[in-house]
């Protein structure tokens, strides 16, 4: 039967054109489900995924990504077969955050102390339990942020190992070094350099990943503490060696303040390896991503805004690489596994969550793949003088002797 007989002989035909018109001008080749049961097949060859419309009302949201997303979330579509693929779809929709989120991520900016929203955020998003998360991440080190595939064909675990040789060798460390981790997840940093006889002081605002990480140093033996504070409060007893902070910078937005609060924390010539996913545009957050996976002032790494506040207080730049590559890996790997668990994950909680992780892990590499997302590490070094650190003024008149 025909595209258009079917279209004709359905009666969700006046919301199917438009998702019809959006999936043939993606290049899609794939099945359309309507909710009467019709089957429509777009492209040519064998379809690799198919979308299962189960009401028009969700036909109706099809030009608009968070309404399509929503009513994945919550059971009105449907989206089997290979996402990747499906993905390909995102540049035809708009997305655009909502009034509400627009005038909650204003507040949280402007309004609220970052030390009281960054405490809300954590516990929108880390406190599902420790095995939630351990389903998909590798298990040999545990890390919530990229890892590293030298040469693309790396286990998950084996790249997790490359990125803590890389953050080894940066830093210089060496036995006897006392090193901060800011926001230690479940204690990847803890394990290698405390096996290795640096101690490590974690920052964490998680109750879970304190728990998790002061039994791994019981039960190993390492040198190393947990403090649950946040880095933007944190006055140590005395300056650390170095100090890392792996895929959390994202939610740490005011650049200026934690420029401050490192400089005060790192002894002289004391060095920062940071890594995390960025964007060309700050706080460019998809509205998806704010409404289920990152509440907040979540946004995503602004490269030049942040090497600007560094050099401003105090520290020289020693090395930008790309890892945009690495992350799309990583992210394939964990949403690969998070599906392979899905018979274990939706008993324990839900099937909502279950589709708004799927859809968020494979978004996420898919941005990556597409360079919608891109990713870094830096690593940068205190200096002797604590920079000009201009304030508003003074940061005005050098924009206005800027322009052209």
């Amino acid at each position: 039967m025909s595209l258009t007989r079917l279209i004709e002989g359905s009666s969700s035909r006046d919301c199917a054109e438009s998702a019809v018109q959006i999936l043939t001008r993606a290049g899609a080749c794939c099945e359309l489900k309507l909710p009467d049961s019709d089957l429509i097949q777009i492209g040519s060859g064998e379809p690799t995924f198919r979308v299962t419309f189960k009401t028009d009302r969700a036909l109706r949201a099809v030009p608009n990504e968070l309404a399509l997303a929503r009513a994945y979330v919550e059971g009105d579509i449907d989206l089997d077969g290979d996402l990747m693929t499906l993905l390909h779809v995102r540049p035809q929709l708009t997305d655009v955050a909502t009034p509400s989120q627009k005038v909650q991520f204003g507040i949280q900016l402007f309004l609220r102390r970052p030390t009281k929203v960054n405490l809300q955020a954590v516990n929108f998003h880390y406190t599902l339990g420790d095995d939630f998360y351990l389903n998909f991440i590798d298990q040999r080190y545990r890390f919530y942020s990229q890892c590293l595939f030298p040469t693309g064909q790396e286990t998950l675990e084996q790249a997790a190992e490359h990125k803590l040789e890389s953050m080894w060798a940066a830093l210089e460390l060496r036995p006897g070094m006392r090193l901060l981790d800011i926001g230690g997840g479940w204690g990847g940093v803890t394990e290698y350099c405390g096996a290795r006889g640096v101690h490590v002081t974690t920052l964490t605002l998680a109750d879970d990943s304190a728990r998790y990480i002061r039994n791994l140093i019981h039960e190993q033996s390492l040198p190393g503490e947990v403090i649950v504070e946040d880095v933007l409060a944190h006055v140590p007893r005395e300056p650390y060696d170095h100090a890392v902070i792996f895929g959390v910078i994202e939610h740490i937005p005011n650049y200026r303040r934690f420029c401050q609060r490192l400089w005060d924390t790192l002894k002289p010539h004391g060095r920062l390896y940071l890594d995390a996913s960025a964007m060309e545009e700050k706080y460019a957050v998809a509205a998806f991503v704010r409404q289920y996976i990152y509440s907040g002032t979540h946004t995503f790494l602004a490269l030049p805004d942040l090497i600007e506040e560094l050099l401003f207080h105090g520290f020289e730049i020693v090395e930008v690489r790309r890892e945009t590559r690495d992350y799309e890996l990583t992210m394939a790997h964990w949403a690969s596994r998070f599906e392979n668990k899905r018979d274990e994950i939706i008993p324990r909680w839900g099937d909502a969550r279950y589709r708004a992780w799927r859809m968020y892990l494979w978004s996420g590499a898919h941005a990556f793949k597409t360079n919608d997302l891109q990713a870094y590490h830096l690593v940068a070094e205190r200096r002797t003088d604590p920079g000009p650190r201009p304030g508003v003024r003074r940061r005005c008149g050098h924009f206005l002797r800027s322009l052209p």
